[in-house]
């Protein structure tokens, strides 16, 4: 197995359990990690590998529709990636919201999720 990770990925999005959160908007931070199958990596030819990029875009484009739960858009992430990637046989998502409105000083809340294929 090859482990791929893209690590503090971060945006400026809308989401939010209150309603006031999703107008404002805030700072999430995103990690992915993906095990892809293939180890045997001999040609040098992105084909045989998971493109980056595209892992990318994907995790920006779940990050763009606004969504209440951290939950929802790590546990969104993890069965897209699953879905475009056949080589992908696990994939962590870890999304984290910065200063949260809770009572009290925190700097971020995170959620992270593991599925396999």
């Amino acid at each position: 197995m090859t482990t791929i990770r893209l690590e503090e990925l971060d945006f400026f999005a809308h989401h939010g359990y209150y309603e006031e959160e999703r107008k404002v908007g805030n700072k999430y931070t995103v990690d992915i990690e993906v095990l892809v199958e293939n180890t045997a990596y001999t040609d040098d030819d992105l084909d045989q590998t998971i493109n980056y990029e595209e892992i990318y875009l994907t995790v920006s484009t779940i990050m763009s529709v606004s969504t209440k739960l951290l939950e929802t858009l790590a546990s969104s992430m993890c069965r897209e990636l699953l879905k475009q990637f056949d080589a992908v046989q696990q994939v962590t998502a870890s999304v984290s919201k910065h200063n949260p409105p809770i009572k009290g000083v925190c700097k971020k809340a995170s959620v992270s999720i593991t599925q396999t294929r």
